[in-house]
């Protein structure tokens, strides 16, 4: 009856993992990779350049979790003070702009504070995230600002969100924060994030070094039928197995399709359900000196990225001595803009993005580029996500199966959040097996 299986090896899969070993069982982890990590993978190219899969950090708060990875790390890693950027029309901005708006022409300062004021003064209902983005910053900045960014980041509109994800992530200042930033520079510490860490060597990958120990790792299994009937898993390569109980951190739009006899109802929710695909442009440079924050947000829609991050920042490890590196994210959405062309196809005009923006000098010599498809990357809470979370997850409860993580879970989680999505789920599993 403890024949708990679990299905992914990213941080909530290793959460399971982990609760499991916690409780003396040696659970059998399955991934149809060749190699375990997830999202939470590294790779190193032959140019001696090391990336994540999009860019990672660890700024957790919980004292467990941090000592866990640094556990992983043999305590050996960086602790930095963030430091985050953003370019809107050929204009460097602290972040986040809305306490800094000393950057931004006069006139334009004056319009959106005026309209801030009668933002404040008015009543709104708020129903949707551009409710709440004009209810907490005015019209004229929401429209210049988070609401284009939305636009490359989540790919929809404000007005088709809902603001079940935002918790911190998106400042609400008061008029004389507001004001004080339009007067002048100022260093307010108004970030969810201030400090983070990072691994001094490995990259991110590095924080799931020891779980593999504490698992029957199974990679090169991609999961093809899950029967809850017979509580059997059937694999790609011909491979069967019983379980007893099964935790999934699989993609919901992927797990649902694969579990036998799904009512037609279900699948089709499954399939509404929204995500952003990213494709992540890395770029190895022949100088280090290339930014000055570890990520710049990029508003302008004729840029092509949303974001850029720099690695070799995160660790001198990350790049050969003297050298920087570059990764550049790119959304699409099969739902709202889906991706029609070679991920390859896009290294030239991140390049010629990169050299338009000031970030390269037409002097640099590139060292490096390729890029990576990541076909899941970003939940997007459009307004059907909650019914069509509420249907699938109801229907994954009634036949036992615990989901976890981001992309099981469906929701915007850090790091953290989803190794603890994943402990969740195996206790989940341990309180139906013990039924």
């Amino acid at each position: 009856m403890t024949n708990i299986v679990v299905l992914g090896t990213g941080m909530a899969g290793f959460g399971a993992a982990q609760r499991l070993h916690a409780e003396g069982i040696r659970p059998v982890v399955y991934d149809r990779n060749a190699y375990f990590g997830g999202h939470t993978a590294s790779f190193r190219d032959p140019a001696g350049f090391l990336f994540d899969v999009g860019p990672h950090i660890s700024f957790t708060n919980n004292p467990r979790i941090q000592d866990l990875f640094a556990r992983c790390v043999d305590q050996k890693y960086e602790s930095l003070q963030i430091n985050l950027a953003n370019y809107w029309r050929g204009l460097r901005i602290t972040h986040p702009v809305q306490l800094h708006l000393n950057a931004l022409p006069k006139d334009l300062v004056v319009e959106i504070i005026a309209d801030f004021v009668k933002a404040q003064a008015a009543e709104r209902a708020i129903a949707t995230y551009e409710d709440w983005l004009i209810a907490s910053y005015g019209k004229k900045f929401a429209d210049l600002f988070p609401m284009q960014y939305t636009r490359k980041y989540h790919l929809t509109s404000a007005a088709n969100m809902s603001t079940d994800w935002l918790g911190p992530r998106m400042y609400r200042p008061s008029l004389e924060e507001l004001l004080r930033g339009a007067l002048a520079p100022w260093k307010p510490a108004r970030h969810y994030i201030t400090h983070f860490r990072y691994p001094s060597t490995g990259g991110f990958f590095s924080y799931l070094r020891d779980f593999p120990a504490i698992a029957d790792l199974r990679l090169d299994h991609e999961v093809v039928v899950i029967d809850p009937g017979k509580r059997e898993l059937r694999f790609a390569n011909g491979y069967a197995t019983a379980y007893g109980g099964l935790v999934s951190s699989v993609p919901l739009p992927e797990l649902i399709p694969m579990i036998a006899d799904t009512p037609r109802d279900i699948v089709e929710a499954a399939q509404g359900l929204a995500c952003s695909t990213c494709v992540l442009v890395n770029v190895g440079v022949d100088r280090a000196d290339l930014s000055e924050s570890h990520m710049t947000y990029f508003y302008d829609e004729d840029i092509c990225f949303t974001r850029l991050s720099f690695p070799h920042m995160l660790s001198a490890t990350n790049a050969p001595s003297g050298c920087g590196s570059i990764q550049a994210e790119i959304y699409f959405s099969h739902k709202y803009r889906p991706l029609t062309r070679s991920p390859i196809d896009l290294i030239d005009q991140v390049i010629g993005d990169l050299r338009r923006s000031g970030t390269l000098r037409e002097n640099d010599q590139i060292l490096s580029r390729h890029a990576r498809l990541v076909r899941y990357a970003n939940i997007i809470f459009d307004l059907d996500r909650a019914s069509l979370l509420a249907t699938v997850h109801g229907y994954l409860d009634d036949i036992g199966i615990a989901y976890c993580g981001r992309y099981g879970d469906w929701g915007y989680m850090w790091t953290d959040e989803s190794f603890i999505s994943g402990e969740r789920a195996a206790e989940l599993a341990l309180s139906r097996c013990s039924v």
